[in-house]
């Protein structure tokens, strides 16, 4: 695995629009690849991956992006831009946790967190994982599985309830944590929630042989659930796709690329072997 960790989110065919719109807002944001599946964009020190997945799901609030912003008339631009047309969650001020902060859905579906507080690292932008309701007291154990499977990880940071929250001994209200260089963050809800994890955000993880694919396919999707074309949902419900690192490159072959599309989309994990053969 040679390649960070990257975040996918599920549009209904106006992915171009929205990485448009990121790439005017985030600065030293620029498009990387677009096509009519897919646009990627970097932005914040990591890529995103949009894809046009059709009208099937959407992101929810249960992932969401923190924005580590370096001074107040960034908050300030990035929280006007991004509430336009969209829902704001907790307005921009101060609170217990930070001297500037806001949650907003932009007008796409998208969830952001905006903190000034710095964050010691070139990744400026950090994908959110909130476990709510039932699962509320599992960003322990969610941290301790990813880090376990992903090398080299470190922690960064734990936060745990406060006895007064009557939560489980151990339960965390946050947790920071770096798998292979990409950073995460791991929060949970006391208040119950309309939503859960879905396929509208998902994590892509790029791999450079056939037993890495099996390796991180095992470990991940254990008390889950196996989905189609490298996809699943691991038994927090977090969904992960699981793509060899040459894919890109056999779809855009002009003379295999359509037999390597169809080869993938009849496998649940991917086979390498075979879409070199198709």
């Amino acid at each position: 695995m040679s390649k960070p960790i990257y975040p996918c989110i599920w549009f209904n065919n106006n992915a171009q629009e929205a990485a448009d719109f990121y790439c005017t807002q985030f600065k030293d944001a620029k498009i990387l690849e677009s096509n009519p599946m897919v646009t990627r964009f970097s932005a914040g020190g990591i890529s995103f991956m949009l894809l046009n997945g059709g009208p099937k799901y959407a992101p929810t609030a249960a992932v969401s992006y923190f924005v580590y912003c370096e001074a107040e008339t960034e908050i300030n631009r990035l929280y006007d831009a991004l509430k336009e047309g969209g829902k704001i969650l907790m307005p921009l001020d101060t609170y217990d946790w930070s001297p500037r902060y806001a949650w907003i859905e932009d007008r796409f579906g998208v969830n952001w967190q905006l903190d000034v507080e710095a964050i010691n690292s070139t990744q400026k932008i950090v994908p959110n994982l909130l476990f709510v309701n039932q699962k509320n007291a599992k960003v322990h154990e969610a941290r301790e599985k990813y880090t376990a499977i992903f090398k080299p990880s470190m922690l960064l940071m734990d936060m745990p309830y406060s006895p007064e929250a009557g939560m489980p001994r151990g339960s965390l209200l946050f947790a920071q944590f770096k798998l292979n260089g990409f950073i995460m963050n791991a929060m949970s809800s006391t208040l119950q929630h309309d939503y859960d994890f879905s396929p509208g955000n998902s994590f892509v993880v790029e791999c450079d042989t056939q037993e890495e694919i099996d390796a991180f396919w095992e470990a991940l999707g254990k008390n889950g659930r196996y989905d189609m074309c490298g996809w699943l949902a691991d038994e927090f419900g977090v969904s992960w796709q699981i793509v060899p690192s040459i894919l890109p490159q056999l779809m855009n072959d002009p003379v295999k690329g359509p037999r390597v599309i169809q080869s993938f989309l009849k496998m649940q994990k991917f086979d390498i072997q075979t879409l070199l053969d198709a």
